[in-house]
């Protein structure tokens, strides 16, 4: 049987909450998950550098859908406002911490929405340049044509960051991705040397329940 991978964006009633629950999911991996990330979120839909002190969210890949299940039943019982995409492998490149997170994954189709991931280690030398940088890709993408959501992301230590989107189809989001500030960041990241480690990685987000910011983007 196939693995399938997940994305889970949570709203925490205050910060301590937050906190306290990624302290506490990070002592106890759920049954059936091959690997999984705890993750801080920047503000909104704001992909540059910033914090949302009440929201969490986790990315993990699972031996199988039985297993995406339970966890999902379990974890919706504990908060009230949480949206979890369920996500089948198109395409990518590179690895996280190592791992490569479309291995074994069931193979998804690219003929409607797609989900992309991005996450990447910034070297310290870069930090200041991927900072001033991150504003303008972030304000380009919240008026790309076909985007339906996007969240940063981010995990200790401070330079691991990530993006999570969803949009209408491949067409939009290769748009974003020919668009002049974004077009330009990918390039001075390679001839800079920005990051020690990326991974870029496209889904299909095959099924979703809950509200992302009191809507479902999929729907």
């Amino acid at each position: 049987m196939a693995r399938v991978a997940s994305f889970h964006l949570v709203v925490h009633p205050g910060p301590v909450t937050a906190m306290s629950r990624l302290a506490r999911d990070r002592l106890r991996r759920p049954d059936g998950a091959v690997v999984r990330w705890l993750l801080g979120t920047g503000r909104g839909s704001d992909t540059a550098p910033s914090a949302d002190l009440r929201r969490t969210a986790m990315f993990a890949v699972w031996e199988s859908e039985a297993d995406l299940d339970r966890y999902v039943d379990a974890a919706r019982a504990r908060v009230s406002s949480r949206y979890d995409v369920r996500l089948r492998a198109i395409g990518g490149h590179g690895r996280w911490r190592g791992a490569d997170v479309l291995a074994g994954l069931e193979r998804g189709s690219a003929s409607g929405p797609v989900a992309v991931l991005t996450r990447a280690r910034v070297r310290v030398a870069a930090w200041a340049r991927f900072r001033a940088a991150s504003g303008p890709v972030s304000a380009e993408l919240q008026g790309a044509r076909g985007v339906l959501a996007a969240v940063g992301v981010g995990e200790l230590p401070v330079g691991r960051l990530g993006t999570f989107s969803l949009w209408t189809d491949v067409a939009a989001m290769r748009a974003f991705a020919a668009a002049a500030h974004h077009r330009d960041v990918v390039r001075r990241t390679r001839a800079e040397d920005w990051y020690g480690d990326e991974l870029f990685a496209r889904f299909e987000p095959y099924g979703a329940s809950g509200t992302w910011d009191g809507r479902d983007p999929l729907a």
